[in-house]
């Protein structure tokens, strides 16, 4: 089978700005304007980007549930808050090595983190 990858994403948003300063402090992302003028982001591997549209309601806890991968769930769950976000579920450990908790941006949008191996 040919490879599939998640790469793109439209992450509804009430204010724009607010949710990129969300995910530029709570995560790291880098933020730019295009040339049409919408803002769009990168993650810190450059491997997914996407933008922020003002067109869609987040789906909240309903729906596809997205993880961001970390090195720390507890120091990203605390840049989380500090950024306005909202810790849905603390950190849980599962199996040997992962940990993983749930939040909500100020959106409203669910997404998850985790870390693999600690």
């Amino acid at each position: 089978m040919s490879r599939a990858e998640i790469r793109y994403l439209q992450v509804p948003a009430a204010d724009v700005g607010a949710s990129a300063r969300f995910y530029e402090r709570a995560f790291g992302w880098t933020v730019r304007t295009r040339g049409d003028g919408s803002t769009a982001f990168d993650d810190t591997t450059a491997e997914l980007s996407g933008e922020w549209v003002l067109d869609r309601q987040p789906a909240g806890d309903a729906g596809v549930l997205v993880y961001i991968r970390v090195d720390d769930v507890d120091a990203s769950l605390e840049r989380i808050t500090e950024a306005g976000g909202e810790i849905v579920l603390a950190r849980t450990e599962e199996g040997e090595g992962l940990a993983y908790a749930t939040f909500s941006d100020p959106a409203g949008n669910f997404l998850g983190v985790f870390q693999e191996g600690g």
